[in-house]
């Protein structure tokens, strides 16, 4: 489902939140869009000897679901990303269930810019946090 939240609507503390399956065909689509074939992400051998000792999801993916979750949820159809922080705690596996969780903390109804702050949590332990700025949209005249 597809929100859209005009910029009046948004309040101070407004909260959304959405589900990801971070599965292997997440991992390998997003490698192929991205390139980005590390083989910590793609190669199971060669991560089962790294330091996470096997494989991991690629930050930006889940930088994708913030992205998502901005476009279809709050402030919804219509946002305009203007900025994001990404600070990665722990790493997100193939089969983790990912809860992007957004809130509102700031609205400069003058410039439409809302500052969110941002985070995605696996079984309830925050893998990744930071701060997204998006312009919403107006209402129409």
């Amino acid at each position: 489902m597809t929100n859209a939240f005009y910029l009046d609507e948004l309040s101070i503390d407004q909260t959304a939140a959405r589900v990801f399956m971070v599965d292997d065909a997440a991992i390998r689509a997003f490698a192929d869009v991205s390139t980005d074939h590390n083989p910590v992400h793609v190669d199971e051998a060669f991560a089962s000897a790294s330091p996470f000792k096997g494989r991991i999801a690629h930050g930006m993916l889940l930088g994708a679901y913030i992205s998502a979750t901005l476009a279809s949820d709050l402030p919804g159809r219509g946002a305009i990303y203007v900025s994001q922080t990404l600070d990665f705690k722990r790493a997100v596996r193939p089969g983790d269930e990912a809860t992007v969780e957004l809130t509102i903390k700031a609205i400069d109804l003058k410039s439409g810019h809302v500052t969110l702050s941002t985070l995605v949590k696996v079984r309830n332990k925050t893998m990744l946090s930071g701060t997204a700025v998006v312009i919403a949209p107006k209402r129409p005249a």
